[in-house]
């Protein structure tokens, strides 16, 4: 675990940061896969949090947040609609095509069980300092969480910040096997290059501070997609 802002740390939960949750002003922000679990736990009783919230319900977000709220005792948010796939843990919902054989394999050994939400956000809601940005096209109900006065953006998946075959470090769309809606997930990211973000936590790969604008040059390169 590393502190990389006042009151924001990152989880690295497989080798090479490939996935990651985050705790951010108290806040757990996703919970990896079902094996997560033991990872996240022992992070939780150094960093205390009140509240567990899915920037999206697919298994390698939500794979311990069941564990994570019972034992915990922590209350769920996410999405209207991301509660489906958050509460019956069928994760696989929504994919481009739930039948392949790596849809399969997340569903059987990733996803978790489905756990009840306790409530719905949406956008311009604000939790803590954070406020929610709705960010679909990878999933429908994906959402992002930006902090105004230092520039932080949580982005999920709206972006990963490695090649998830290779685990070399760099900026990509996520993989279209798993993004509902390719360009509603291109206009997200332009909804977010808008906010100048200063340090930007992903679902997959490193943090990035974003010192020389790399990610408002990727941004735009993704413009004539498609």
């Amino acid at each position: 675990m590393q502190q990389i802002a006042k009151d924001i740390y990152h989880i690295p939960l497989m080798p090479r940061n490939s996935i990651n949750c985050y705790i951010a002003e108290g806040v757990l922000i996703d919970a990896g896969i079902r094996s997560s679990y033991k990872n996240i736990s022992k992070h939780l009783q150094e960093i205390p949090v009140h509240l567990h919230i899915l920037t999206h319900a697919h298994a390698d977000h939500q794979g311990s947040s069941d564990k994570i709220c019972n034992d915990f005792n922590l209350p769920l948010y996410c999405h209207q609609k991301e509660v489906y796939r958050a509460e019956t843990g069928f994760v696989t919902k929504d994919y481009p095509s739930n039948k392949n054989i790596i849809a399969r394999l997340q569903q059987k050994y990733w996803a978790g069980r489905g756990h009840k939400i306790d409530k719905t956000i949406k956008e311009n809601d604000m939790i803590g300092n954070f406020r929610v940005i709705e960010t679909p096209g990878h999933s429908d109900g994906h959402i992002s969480l930006f902090r105004e006065k230092d520039g932080v953006l949580i982005i999920g998946d709206v972006a990963t910040n490695m090649n998830l075959l290779t685990t070399i470090k760099g900026l990509h769309l996520p993989p279209h096997i798993f993004t509902t809606n390719k360009i509603e997930n291109i206009n997200s990211l332009q909804k977010l290059s808008e906010l100048s973000p200063k340090i930007i936590c992903f679902g997959h790969g490193p943090v990035l501070l974003n010192k020389n604008k790399e990610f408002e040059k990727f941004v735009e390169r993704q413009k004539n997609y498609g």
